[in-house]
């Protein structure tokens, strides 16, 4: 056994280090390059390529075993599939004067307000209501999406403490993240911590997410006992689970 081989073989699972993960597919599209992420899985039998709606990241699994060069070439064959695939996601909506987006499901447009100072609110336009923003264009991101931010942890704040009441359990320290593989999560400790972007949707959605997380609170899990929990706070709660399933993705979508 070469000595490097059983330097490694000497180190205990948990502390070997492990191997870097491939190097990204780089391939030309119609809309320029695009990076083509790789994962190798033991457990897998065929090449997959997967768009993720949310991000319209691109994702390759992988067979262990499989060269590099055949899954180039499984890649360039998919191009036309993955140019309709991007093409039929929901076009990004940036942070900027004049765009539409929902706050709790209803739409709003963001208007700026000029550079005077003034705080970021809500108001009601001629055509709807509207997301009045002060200060230089260069801000207005990111006074927007401290907006976004301090409404969703107010919302989700009084939603959680509600539920926690009803169900008779503490809950500790509430935070909000950008998330993009879950919505929310409860730590055994209680802490709880939920997507910025669910103030985008409406307000049932909002509540069902933090009953969600709080229920978790009784059971660390998903099992049937778990689900009574969270249909005593959320009767209808399917028809929340039902809508981010058919749209939820599309929040990944507006702002950063």
């Amino acid at each position: 056994m070469a000595p490097s081989r059983l330097v490694e073989w000497l180190i205990p699972p948990r502390l070997r280090k492990a191997p870097a993960p491939p190097s990204p597919i780089r391939i030309e599209t119609r809309d320029g390059p695009r990076d083509i992420a790789i994962v190798v899985r033991a457990a897998a039998r065929r090449m997959i390529l997967r768009i993720d709606r949310r991000t319209g990241g691109a994702t390759l699994t992988l067979p262990r075993g499989v060269a590099r060069y055949r899954a180039e070439a499984f890649v360039m064959s998919q191009t036309g599939w993955l140019e309709a695939r991007l093409k039929a996601l929901p076009p990004r909506v940036a942070f900027a004067d004049g765009a539409i987006l929902p706050i709790r499901g209803v739409a709003h447009r963001i208007c700026h307000a000029g550079t005077s100072r003034g705080a970021t609110r809500i108001e009601q336009g001629p055509d709807g209501p509207v997301l009045l923003v002060h200060g230089t264009p260069e801000a207005l991101p990111g006074r927007v999406l401290r907006f976004l931010k301090a409404e969703a942890l107010a919302d989700l704040t009084a939603s959680s403490r509600r539920h926690a009441a009803t169900l008779g359990v503490t809950i500790g320290k509430i935070s909000i993240k950008d998330t993009v593989s879950r919505w929310g999560s409860c730590s055994s400790r209680g802490d709880l911590a939920y997507s910025w972007r669910l103030i985008l949707a409406p307000a049932f959605v909002l509540d069902y997410l933090a009953a969600h997380e709080v229920a978790h609170r009784l059971e660390m899990n998903h099992s049937a006992r778990y689900w009574r929990n969270v249909r005593t706070l959320i009767p209808d709660f399917r028809l929340a689970e039902d809508w981010l399933n058919r749209h939820g993705p599309a929040l990944h979508h507006y702002g950063p």
